[in-house]
């Protein structure tokens, strides 16, 4: 699959699934604005056609200074991929502490995996729609990442739940709107994979990884950063996959815990 001459934006690019997302892409021949709050030791051996931008995709500033570099160092931007977010799990209220869910960290949830995915969208939809239609009159595609956390929320999710379920739901008003303009939209929900969003810094227990495996259908095992990439790469080279949230999961569901 070939990537040369596309530039493109990964957020959350420098770990987890970005960092699949940005490897996917660098192999394709294609060249990668990283965008990301950090490095990662992996990120090191990233080569050519690949530039970091540290960057909190919630921020105005630091969203239009990736975009630029994009345009300045690569003369065009075909693809935005938001990958970059939070992970954070706290119940409504904490019964041995007498302790309400506190509101700060639901806002924080929002304003890094809704408002921050926003904020990324609507600046860099601002950049592709000055580019040259392809064969198919489009201009560029934005592919999103949500969870299945979205339909089917967990005992302490509620806020990472909202906040992906956000996302779902901006999908197809974008697609309907950025039509005009070229620009298609797509989001992707992951189920369970072995990334640090849903693992947590430290993993899971061997004996939940096991668990959580088996809720897969015919394949007991969590989702690779390397499958949800593969994903990524043909939306991007698909022109009739739009407006659609497309599950990830191995056909599992997340069953009530």
């Amino acid at each position: 699959m070939s990537f040369k001459g596309i530039s493109a934006i990964v957020t959350g690019g420098a770990s987890g699934l970005g960092l699949a997302v940005t490897k996917k892409l660098l192999v394709g021949g294609g060249r990668v604005v990283v965008c990301d709050i950090s490095k990662s030791p992996a990120f090191d051996e990233i080569a050519e056609d690949c530039i970091y931008s540290q960057v909190d995709v919630t921020s105005e500033s630091d969203a239009i200074r990736a975009i630029g570099l994009a345009k300045k160092q690569f003369h065009t931007l075909n693809a935005l991929v938001n990958c970059a977010g939070m992970g954070q799990v706290s119940k409504i209220f904490n019964v041995k502490r007498n302790q309400p869910h506190s509101l700060d960290m639901f806002e924080k949830s929002l304003r890094v995996n809704a408002t921050g995915t926003f904020n990324m969208i609507r600046l860099a939809a601002m950049t592709m729609k000055e580019n040259d239609p392809d064969k198919d009159n489009l201009r560029g595609v934005i592919i999103n990442t949500a969870s299945v956390a979205a339909f089917e929320g967990q005992t302490g999710q509620v806020a990472y739940a909202a906040s992906k379920a956000a996302v779902v739901g901006m999908t197809l008003p974008l697609a309907r709107e950025l039509s005009d303009q070229g620009i298609r939209v797509v989001t992707i929900a992951p189920g369970l994979f072995n990334s640090r969003t849903v693992l947590g810094k430290e993993g899971f227990r061997e004996e939940s990884t096991e668990y959580l495996s088996d809720l897969q259908l015919g394949i007991s095992r969590l989702g690779r950063p390397e499958e949800f990439a593969d994903l990524v790469l043909d939306i991007i080279c698909n022109p009739f996959v739009n407006g659609a949230t497309i599950r990830l999961d191995g056909g599992g569901r997340l069953v009530y815990l």
